[in-house]
């Protein structure tokens, strides 16, 4: 596949219309602090949450920003991203339907600790610090879920900073992608396609790399047999192999 080919990832658009309550109800029951909940209960837990609609490029919230929302994505992908003292973006995650993000547990400081943006057009659900407070409080099973969560992203956190301290680049850019196909990965014929468009800069943010670093790297990896690419597009075709390339 040539550098120019058409991307294959497929973008959707959306209308308001598409987060519906059926809908709302299917992911707040996946989300794992509600997943405890009776039908009735994630029924009055959806009172609490408000649709909003972002296009493409939008920035829902910024870093230091007053942590005021817990948010939901519905439909769409999220962008979460940090910026480093050097004063370089550093892509953190693209969430897909059904992942959250925002204001979990906020800091002492009460101040979300990454920019979100729509890196798609998406429809998030939104409830208010303080309401998820309240939610936490009637029932100590999603306390106690909230609590696991916390810890399980903290450690993630310090694993994302142990790898772009101490890994090669090679091995960086291999376990982010084996990461990102493994969350966001469709079947294809002879091979593992990332849904999600990805750029030589958004591989940089991920990796703090720069994009020409990342497509030397991205050419060798085709080279190797271990993936396919294209503008704004990455498909893995061989996963065992690239996964050991992360692991070292």
């Amino acid at each position: 596949m040539g550098n120019r080919r058409k991307t294959p990832v497929e973008i959707d658009t959306i209308s308001a219309h598409q987060c519906s309550i059926g809908l709302r109800l299917e992911l707040l029951g996946k989300l794992p602090f509600l997943a405890s909940l009776s039908a009735d209960e994630l029924a009055a837990a959806n009172k609490r949450f408000k649709t909003r609609d972002f296009v493409e490029g939008a920035t829902i919230y910024f870093a230091d920003d007053p942590a005021t929302h817990l948010y939901v994505v519905a439909i769409g992908q999220v962008r979460l991203m940090q910026h480093s003292p050097a004063g370089k973006d550093i892509l953190l995650d693209v969430l897909q339907p059904g992942e959250f993000f925002g204001s979990l547990m906020p800091g002492d400081d009460g101040r979300y600790a990454e920019t979100a943006q729509a890196h798609t057009d998406t429809c998030i659900l939104g409830i208010n610090a303080d309401e998820f407070r309240r939610l936490m409080t009637s029932d100590p099973g999603i306390a106690l879920a909230v609590l696991d969560l916390t810890t399980e992203r903290l450690r993630a956190a310090q694993e994302t900073v142990r790898r772009l301290s101490a890994y090669p680049m090679e091995q960086r850019l291999a376990a982010v992608l084996v990461r990102l196909a493994g969350k966001l990965g469709e079947q294809r014929a002879d091979d593992l396609l990332i849904q999600t468009r990805l750029s030589r800069e958004d591989l940089a943010q991920m990796t703090a790399a720069t994009p020409e670093t990342i497509s030397r790297i991205m050419t060798q990896l085709q080279k190797d047999g271990l993936v396919n690419s294209g503008r704004q597009w990455v498909a893995v075709k061989d996963m065992a192999g690239l996964r050991r390339l992360a692991e070292g």
